[in-house]
């Protein structure tokens, strides 16, 4: 029976500002090992727009007298598909089906990892990570990024937030917000939440930079990160 995992890869990972070479050099050697040491593990990998998204946005508001959300998302959606054509790239021995730019028609997953960027505005890739769980029967999704919870407001700016190990969809929809903002800074997508939180789904929200956690996430091990279920 196959092993299916799903990671959605934070863009500030793989591009804070320019390509982070290092931490994709480390990322891909925990990757290949995870998959060798069982055949049966699959990944999909869901890229984020990461600096390219921010500061391609941030032009084109400072450009546009009225700039519009679904502008802003499409701009958002090309960084998302570099990025992704770029872990594609890397792991092109394991991917050989197209990058997924629509999670919601047929989708072929012939080899170890499936790579996939955004679709269409309205909502971030984190959204297209929870449908291409729901598509192949995953029964969680990683999220990555560059903070290591969840926490009750942003640490940087709330000296009294506090960081949650364990939370509930509602809790986090509560923390999040129902509405999509093109390149609002939260820990999971709003839409994502919701639908994650109708499917049943489990979501962990963890740092991407840390490999022995990864590894710990990967294999079931315990890890430091904020668990979220129904």
């Amino acid at each position: 029976m196959k092993d299916t995992k799903v990671i959605s890869l934070g863009g500030s990972l793989i591009a804070p500002q320019g390509v982070d070479i290092p931490f994709l050099q480390d990322f891909q050697t925990l990757i290949r090992n995870y998959l060798d040491q069982d055949p049966e593990r699959r990944l999909i990998f869901v890229t984020g727009g990461g600096g390219p998204a921010r500061s391609y946005q941030e032009a084109y508001r400072r450009l546009v007298s009225a700039p519009e959300e679904d502008q802003q998302d499409w701009i958002g959606i090309a960084a998302t598909r570099l990025n992704g054509r770029l872990i594609q790239g890397i792991f092109s021995d394991y991917a050989p089906d197209p990058l997924v730019i629509d999670p919601s028609g047929e989708v072929p997953f012939t080899g170890r990892v499936l790579v996939a960027a955004g679709w269409k505005p309205g909502f971030s890739s984190d959204f297209d990570a929870v449908l291409l769980a729901q598509k192949f029967s995953a029964p969680q999704v990683i999220n990555l990024s560059n903070i290591p919870r969840v926490y009750s407001g942003d640490p940087k700016k709330d000296p009294l937030a506090v960081p949650y190990d364990k939370m509930t969809f509602a809790q986090l929809q509560k923390l999040v917000g129902e509405r999509w903002i093109p390149g609002n800074n939260v820990p999971f997508d709003p839409v994502a939440t919701k639908k994650a939180g109708e499917l049943g789904l489990t979501l962990i929200i963890a740092a991407g930079g840390d490999m022995k956690n990864l590894a710990c996430l990967l294999t079931g091990g315990p890890f430091t990160g904020t668990l979220i279920q129904p």
